[in-house]
């Protein structure tokens, strides 16, 4: 409720309705996956305890139900933040054909399309991206949360009945690291203040708590961006601060590649790879959604995505890299899974970062650029990260516990599913039959 210009713009008109709808047709194979849908749950039951029990829940078609709302109780507009998925696009157009639709900034740091060139086109690239971004900021800072006056407050569902949680079996029972809702991410937020000044560092090692984790609160709104830019800013040196603010802007990035490019989480953004001949490897693919590639530094990035919805940010390059280059397996498919087990899950973030690794996005690291997992983790000082998600390795010596195989291998845990030179070759030839077509 805090910075949420919608919400200020409509408490300053006068009574308001608080409404959420919940669709799932609109956005298609992206609807929201189900470990987002745990969090979806909490945070709205946090948000409508603090609204005294009067926000409005529905669940259909958001270009039918917004309006359909908004008649019923006689509303002179619909307030909202403008999003940029393409899903949201619809939304916002079948309402505004509706009803009066007043649409403010605020989800990102600028509105995509006015951070331009000097002829006006649109950036494609980060660097340049960024420099033009960076000299328009800081951003303003933000708003209290207003004093509300509520309207009559129409029938809704049941948040209960929506069935967001999971129950047969309840694989969620780790994701009691997080908590849900704007005071929870008030509280990480504060946590993450006492660690900052050495984030361009602790953000690499996945064995501390050197990321922010603010990356949930963020997806669904709990708290605005410019709250978590300034509150940076002002508690830490602006040199130490700068890569955190940084990878705000990546967010922002992630946003503006999406609006120009909305089948981005689909369609590669190099057309060479259209044609790329990636394998149909089930057993293989299940060994890495599992953690059991019997690399540990990825399978204990997957099995914390699995345990807690979340994976720390080094360590996704890593496993992704892994899937698309070792596996040579169709890096949709991992984008696919990361969506449906990521409580942080949001299509541009999610795609820029998929097509960055693989090396088919408008701005990415080059294909032939292969993360040989064994050197990564040991680089990035994994052992302690890999005994706390591998616990069949926790025997082993920081220096044997990257590459288990090559003392021998413990029972229990697998050997390599492919080795790291046959995999890279195998990617690479792949690579060199596609690179020089569209």
């Amino acid at each position: 409720m805090a910075d949420h210009a919608a919400v200020a713009a409509a408490a300053k008109a006068g009574p308001v309705v608080c409404l959420y709808v919940l669709d799932d047709v609109t956005p298609g194979h992206w609807k929201m996956g189900a470990a987002q849908r745990w969090w979806l749950h909490h945070s709205l039951a946090a948000l409508a305890k603090s609204l005294g029990g009067r926000l409005v829940l529905r669940r259909g078609e958001a270009g039918v139900v917004v309006p359909e709302v908004a008649a019923a109780i006689g509303a002179a507009a619909v307030h909202t933040l403008t999003h940029y998925e393409p899903w949201a696009k619809l939304q916002d157009a079948a309402v505004a054909k509706a009803t009066e639709l007043k649409r403010y900034h605020g989800a990102l740091l600028a509105a995509p399309g006015s951070v331009t060139a000097g002829g006006g086109g649109r950036y494609r690239i980060f660097t340049p991206w960024w420099n033009k971004l960076r000299a328009e900021l800081p951003p303003p800072l933000p708003m209290k949360a207003p004093e509300l006056v509520f309207g009559d407050v129409p029938a809704g569902d049941d948040l209960a009945d929506w069935e967001l949680l999971p129950t047969k079996p309840d694989w969620a029972g780790g994701f009691d690291v997080w908590e849900p809702g704007e005071a929870g991410a008030a509280k990480r937020l504060a946590a993450f203040l006492d660690v900052a000044r050495d984030y361009a560092a602790g953000r690499n090692l996945p064995s501390q708590e050197g990321s922010s984790r603010l990356s949930p609160h963020l997806s669904l709104g709990e708290i605005s961006v410019r709250t978590v830019w300034h509150a940076v800013a002002d508690a830490v040196p602006a040199d130490a601060a700068e890569p955190y603010l940084r990878e705000l802007g990546w967010r922002d990035f992630a946003a503006n590649i999406l609006d120009q490019f909305p089948e981005h989480g689909d369609v590669p953004g190099r057309v060479q790879f259209d044609d790329l001949a990636f394998r149909s490897a089930p057993d293989e693919l299940a060994a890495w959604q599992r953690g059991m590639t019997g690399y540990p530094i990825v399978d204990a990035g997957m099995r914390q995505l699995w345990t807690i919805g979340w994976m720390h940010n080094r360590v996704r390059m890593i496993a992704s890299s892994f899937l698309v280059k070792h596996l040579l397996i169709d890096w949709r498919t991992g984008e696919q899974f990361f969506w449906d087990c990521l409580v942080d899950a949001d299509l541009g973030s999610n795609s820029l970062g998929w097509q960055w690794v693989m090396g088919s996005g408008v701005d990415s690291s080059p294909f032939n650029r292969v993360f040989a997992p064994v050197s990564q983790s040991a680089k990035f000082d994994a052992a302690g990260y890999i005994r706390e998600w591998v616990p069949e390795l926790r025997g082993l010596s920081d220096a044997a516990i990257h590459a288990p195989w090559e003392v021998g291998g413990v029972a229990g845990y697998p050997a390599p599913i492919v080795g790291h030179a046959e995999g890279r070759a195998r990617a690479l030839a792949a690579y060199a039959a596609v690179k020089g077509t569209g």
